[in-house]
């Protein structure tokens, strides 16, 4: 990600969530949702607003995502075809990939 400060909001309703990712000086966010299936994640949608393309951002909730998983124990079905393509990127999450 370049030098914009980018924070992640992680939302949790029990059979489902979001990662809100919140660029400084900006309204629009980028969003990562997810639903729960037994101890996975099915990453279904990862969605960047035009205005923030190009910055890394989705790459960022993905990490974020990552990192959740990795920390809480569960597993990441990758439905979205950009979680899927990071996955395939990055062979050292492939022990997440459920």
């Amino acid at each position: 990600m370049a030098d914009t400060a980018l924070t992640i909001e992680r939302h949790d309703n029990g059979s489902g969530g979001e990662y809100i990712a919140h660029v400084a000086d900006t309204d629009a966010t980028g969003k990562l949702t997810w639903v729960k299936r037994g101890t996975a994640r099915v990453a279904e949608h990862t969605l960047v607003p035009a205005v923030l393309r190009g910055q890394g951002i989705a790459s960022e909730l993905v990490k974020a995502l990552v990192a959740d998983a990795r920390e809480q124990g569960f597993t990441i079905v990758p439905t979205c075809s950009y979680v899927a393509a990071k996955f395939d990127e990055h062979p050292e999450w492939s022990d997440l990939r459920a």
